[in-house]
């Protein structure tokens, strides 16, 4: 790089003092009133979920089921990984039913089933249109009362109520006994695996009786109306007009006003930002462009060590990848591969979907650890003594945590770690699924991490008078990393479900889609900062206005998860205003991107980081259309009602998580691979096919596959229930199953693009730089 002497990140870049320091001050106020009114909102839920009964009593005093029954069942499901296979209350894998929709279905045809037999000595469906008519209207009037006496904390159930349960537990003994002959296995709930008694975990006893009672408590509390309201504790979740759930006028109300104040917001915004020129101010001209000279950019011993990392990072996302289309495969053969069917009894599909959703958090979380490690000592100046050693520390505890966290998940779902499934095993909770102690583990490598970075940037630190600097906010955003991940030790065994959603969604959304959001807008803004291309006042600028908008709309966003898991109704509006809003600070990327690619052209055929441009403005770009486009459609409530949990979600889950973190992974991966390696070592044409193949097909597997079986989806569950919709006779469809296997093509051209980068990060890794400086060395300004 060009040997200016002037230190970037310490420099005295004259900046507008006043608008600045308003904006920190509207980011405080920001910050403080969105997770004020988050937490009041979990007070809220807390207060108002839907109440789990010390005992169910029938009319004849019979106590059929308790709530250390409906506890254990809780477990049962967490154990067993079938959240990774099926979903309750609409959260969970899409292979298997929802269990919430498919008992509320069999406990409402239970009751219909004996009124009609009382009544007229036949089934329901041999009753005349009339007569099934009358029984349909009892059923709903009878199912809709609430029973349950608050006093007593008892839930007194009617005659037909025990029928319709009895229904229940007989159909769940049948489908965890024999399997459900699409991908669950047969006995995977074992006698042999029972444990002992265990306060929080599973209690001892028929372990298909507790889950089959936990189901039916779903199914209760999603068709009777909360006391003295007209509405279901799920907001008349899951779509099913024969038990009297249909959309609620919030659902349609707030679809509404989220769209009109978008509309609002967005001319507000777009004002503010080009009214205070909130976009990056160009650190060149045209006849001054900064000149890069990678062969005499010395590095340190620790950024020549954070090589490994992104060669592990390359490893997991292949595995990812490979399980993934292992995932796509058993939708069409659901219990073997090609026929051969060990490898399904090696790997069932909620162990895969497992290992699949882990993996992705871990490649992508092990490439931003390897950027942190690259950039600390350019930021601080200074090599720490025995930095090096704390990487290699770093780097062996992260791959004991993946392996050990694998092993323990697929134990788990095995069953043969009885109690201690927790703990060791699989959790039991989509995107959390490795058990506690892996955890806690994950938690100190990431304090690790951290303490890693604050003594490499620690000399910036003081050196930068502004604690809202560019180098303090780098600070601030990677303390976030770890202390958000912290959320996740507030889901214990014994908590309610509601409850542990609500704190689920603090690591799935505020972390992966929040605090990542802005670790990722603080590292794109010094990236182009260290290459001289914006200047310093500007980047900081564009945070602040970005920060305000992502965690001003995003962390009240998060409600758009809270809509029918038993929340109150409330959260329907904040949810579907707030999510709506996201999509705006989203935009702005595009923006944002196009200044990187004129940045990018005007660096002329010598820029060496021109692929690590390509796949940021193909974050920003899948920013807009994955956690934008395809997320906006499905947070609307009068769409999720009946999407929810279908095939738009893996839809848009996809391409906001590969489109956004995935390819902004692959950014830092590349940019700080490109300072280590040899140049004359260094090929973009490898990167270049990558990154076509990636996006290519990435795009097929989103719009070619998904997005279409998720509108068949939604027709289907808006036609005839959202139980028709998750049933394995829709997927064996002829044109669901084509569209599945049509998705081996776009499948095929991502792994290509996967394969290519793996190789040629394996090629690279034998032709690294020797650090010239090592621990207690200081790097001269002109390196940094």
């Amino acid at each position: 790089m060009d040997k200016n002497k002037k230190n970037i990140f310490n420099s005295k870049d004259k900046q507008p003092t006043t608008v600045n320091g308003l904006l920190k001050s509207i980011t405080i106020i920001t910050l403080v009133l969105s997770f004020t009114a988050l937490i009041v909102g979990g007070v809220w839920i807390f207060k108002n979920q839907a109440p789990t009964p010390l005992e169910v009593v029938t009319p004849d005093g019979e106590v059929i089921m308790t709530k250390d029954s409906i506890k254990g069942g809780q477990a049962v499901f967490q154990k067993y990984g079938l959240m990774d296979y099926g979903t309750l209350l609409g959260n969970g894998s899409y292979m298997g039913p929802d269990y919430t929709a498919e008992a509320l279905k069999i406990y409402t045809e239970g009751m219909q089933d004996y009124y009609a037999d009382l009544d007229y000595g036949k089934a329901y469906n041999k009753l005349s249109d009339e007569n099934a008519a009358v029984i349909k209207d009892k059923v709903i009037s009878e199912i809709r009362k609430n029973r349950f006496n608050e006093d007593e904390s008892i839930l007194y159930v009617t005659d037909a109520q025990v029928y319709g349960i009895e229904k229940v537990e007989a159909y769940y003994r049948d489908i965890f006994v024999n399997g459900d002959g699409w991908g669950l296995e047969a006995g995977l709930i074992q006698e042999s695996h029972l444990p002992e008694k265990d306060r929080n975990y599973v209690a001892e006893g028929d372990q298909i009786e507790q889950i089959s009672d936990f189901f039916f408590w779903t199914a209760w509390l999603s068709s009777t109306n909360r006391i003295g309201d007209d509405i279901s504790y799920t907001n008349n979740w899951p779509f099913y007009e024969d038990a009297g759930n249909t959309m609620s006028y919030s659902a349609i109300l707030w679809s509404g006003v989220s769209i009109t104040i978008l509309a609002l917001f967005v001319a507000i915004v777009l004002f503010v930002f080009y009214k205070y020129h909130f976009g990056m101010t160009p650190a060149f001209t045209k006849n001054n462009y900064p000149v890069y000279n990678l062969r005499n950019k010395a590095v340190t011993t620790s950024q020549v060590k954070s090589a490994k990392f992104f060669l592990l990072v390359t490893i997991m996302f292949f595995v990812q990848v490979m399980f993934g289309a292992l995932l796509a495969h058993y939708y069409t053969e659901p219990d073997a591969f090609f026929g051969i069917k060990w490898i399904y009894d090696l790997l069932p599909f909620e162990v895969a979907k497992g290992y699949h959703l882990q993996l992705a958090i871990f490649w992508i979380a092990t490439a931003w650890l390897g950027m942190g490690i690259y950039f600390a000592p350019n930021v601080g100046g200074i090599e720490p003594k025995r930095q090096g050693f704390l990487v290699d520390i770093l780097f062996w505890a992260l791959v004991v945590v993946v392996g050990g966290s694998m092993v323990g998940e697929w134990l788990g779902v095995k069953g043969f770690l009885g109690n201690l499934w927790f703990l060791l095993g699989h959790q039991g909770w989509e995107y959390l699924e490795l058990g506690r102690v892996w955890q806690i583990a994950l938690v100190s490598g990431l304090a690790i991490w951290l303490y890693i970075v604050y003594r490499g940037i620690h000399h910036g630190l003081k050196k930068e008078r502004d604690k809202g600097g560019l180098i303090h906010l780098l600070f601030y955003a990677s303390i976030a990393v770890p202390a958000f991940y912290i959320f996740a030790f507030f889901v214990t065994p014994g908590q309610s479900f509601t409850m542990s959603d609500y704190w689920r969604w603090w690591v799935v959304h505020l972390w992966v889609e929040g605090i990542f959001e802005v670790f990722a807008v603080v590292i794109i803004g010094y990236m182009l900062v260290s290459m001289k291309l914006v200047t310093k006042s500007s980047v900081v600028r564009m945070f602040y206005f970005q920060i305000i908008l992502l965690l001003g709309t995003g962390v009240l966003g998060v409600g758009h998860h809270y809509y029918y898991n038993g929340s109150p109704e409330a959260w329907i509006a904040v949810g579907a205003v707030f999510s709506a809003l996201e999509i705006i600070p989203l935009t702005l990327l595009v923006l944002e991107a196009y200044d990187q690619y004129k940045m990018m052209r005007a660096g002329g055929v010598d820029f060496p980081y021109k692929l690590t441009f390509w796949f940021l403005i193909a974050t920003s770009i899948w920013n807009v259309v994955g956690a934008g486009v395809t997320g906006f459609l499905i947070n609307l409530p009068a769409v999720n009602y009946f999407e929810h949990g279908q095939q738009l979600t893996p839809a848009h889950g996809h391409a906001a998580m590969m489109g956004v973190y995935g390819m902004f992974a692959i950014a830092v991966l590349i940019y700080s691979l490109r300072n280590v390696v040899k140049p004359e070592k260094w090929n973009d044409t490898w990167l270049k096919w990558s990154f076509w193949l990636l996006n290519i097909g990435l795009f097929g597997m989103v719009f070619v596959s998904l997005t279409p079986i998720g509108f068949i989806q939604l027709k289907e569950a808006f036609d005839n229930g959202y139980w028709a919709s998750r049933t394995s006779e829709f997927l064996q469809q002829d044109i669901i199953q084509d569209l599945l296997l049509w998705r081996a093509v776009p499948d095929t051209i991502f792994l290509i693009g996967v394969i290519i980068l793996v190789v040629f990060t394996i090629k690279i890794m034998f032709h690294l730089k020797k650090p010239k400086y090592k621990g207690g060395d200081s790097i001269p300004e002109a390196e940094e």
